[in-house]
């Protein structure tokens, strides 16, 4: 099985969709099939291309023994819509180089990441040129996504352009994958003639042989990932009083709100808060063996979004205080691994940190059902295995 991944995003970038995408990869050519990625230049989360392929309109490499191809882009971590929307766009142009490439290959399979949708119609025109069967990964629902964050209008022309590109790219996929069950359903819903859900999960191996943290009278709380608006960190230290619940609050991770919460605790240094600044990907299993249960906020639901941070909770049988709704809420009720409160609802979250500190049998509970649900529920490398041999029932006619 030949087939060839095309996204925005990958490796050595730090994020879910570039941890994600590279497991799979991985998995997918450790059980036989013949990867290579076309992406990017490497710029997420800066806004700005990496030192050593700055000045490249593409360049070549090998990463862990698969071919990686990378074009140009106009790099930016703009808030601004235009200047992402330009950046979107650009790959979306430079990627249709790999045309003479793809085509020398003879995939049996591409893979195209979306969002962006610019991206994935380009490689329905790559998939269409070189015979292959394209394969739609959607990650996050645009443009709904967008509406919901308010960056687009759901009454102007470029929503309703946007969606038809949505529902067109649908109904000329072979197959639509969703990261989410809500995904699934909606795709299925708007014209897609196939769907199979592949969900983040979480690759358990990658935590064995950590030594854990004990637990001791004061809970320890760790928060990693990005430090963006939608996660709401900042809003957290400055309501939530974690000294005084008998509680440390732990982050690690950059963002748009990095330099506000650092301001902040530099103001207020006795809330029992900490900052340790950007880790690695690689990092993250020790990292979270040092603590008791993780924070994970989400200060608007997203439709189809579930936090990738979830699954590396369970792996590392840390409970889960969740802070949002949606299905990333509904797993963790429905699998009792931990407790959840509405968006901003500071209140709660306290009452919820005040549990997870004082309720012993919960806390156990809920560490033996993360453990449970990494290993058997949400197991990467089994939901790997299992979309390649979905793959594999594909006719290739």
């Amino acid at each position: 099985m030949r087939i060839s991944i095309i996204t925005q995003y990958y490796k050595p970038e730090m994020g879910a969709p570039q941890n994600r995408l590279y497991e799979m990869c991985v998995g997918l050519k450790n059980l036989g099939a013949d990867i290579s990625v076309i992406t990017a230049m490497p710029n997420y989360p800066t806004g700005s291309i990496f030192h050593e392929y700055k000045g490249k309109s593409f360049y070549h490499e090998n990463l862990d023994g698969i071919e990686v191809l990378r074009y140009w882009l106009y790099a930016s971590n703009s808030r601004k819509a235009l200047p992402r929307i330009w950046s979107m766009i650009s790959y979306s142009v430079t990627v249709l180089g790999s045309l003479h490439y793809l085509r020398k290959r003879k995939n049996d399979f591409i893979i195209v990441e979306s969002p962006p949708l610019t991206l994935a119609f380009s490689a329905l025109i790559l998939a269409k040129l070189t015979g292959s069967k394209l394969i739609m990964n959607v990650s996050d629902l645009w443009p709904l996504s967008a509406r919901e964050l308010g960056a687009i209008s759901g009454d102007g022309m470029i929503y309703k352009i946007l969606e038809r590109l949505e529902h067109f790219l649908y109904k000329h996929s072979t197959v639509c994958i969703g990261q989410s069950q809500e995904i699934v359903d909606y795709i299925a819903a708007h014209g897609a003639k196939a769907t199979y859900l592949f969900r983040n999960g979480v690759a358990p191996e990658r935590f064995e042989g950590i030594e854990h943290h004990q637990r001791e009278d004061k809970l320890r709380i760790v928060y990693t990932g990005l430090l963006g608006y939608a996660q709401g960190i900042l809003g957290i230290c400055e309501h939530i009083e974690f000294a005084k619940l008998n509680a440390e609050f732990h982050i690690y991770g950059a963002g748009g709100e990095q330099q506000s919460i650092e301001a902040y605790l530099a103001a207020h240094p006795n809330q029992g808060i900490y900052f340790h600044g950007k880790v690695a990907r690689e990092e993250i299993p020790s990292i979270l063996s040092q603590y008791d249960c993780t924070l994970i906020p989400l200060v608007k639901n997203i439709y189809g979004a579930v936090p990738s941070k979830i699954y590396e909770s369970m792996a590392a049988g840390l409970p889960i205080i969740f802070s949002g709704e949606g299905e990333g809420a509904r797993i963790i009720q429905d699998n009792r691994l931990g407790w959840v409160s509405s968006a901003l609802d500071y209140e709660g979250l306290t009452i919820n940190i005040q549990e997870a500190s004082t309720n012993t049998l919960a806390y156990l509970e809920s560490a033996a059902n993360c453990l449970s649900c990494a290993q058997n529920k949400f197991n990467r490398p089994k939901q790997i295995n299992g979309l390649y041999t979905y793959l594999s029932q594909i006719p290739l006619s």
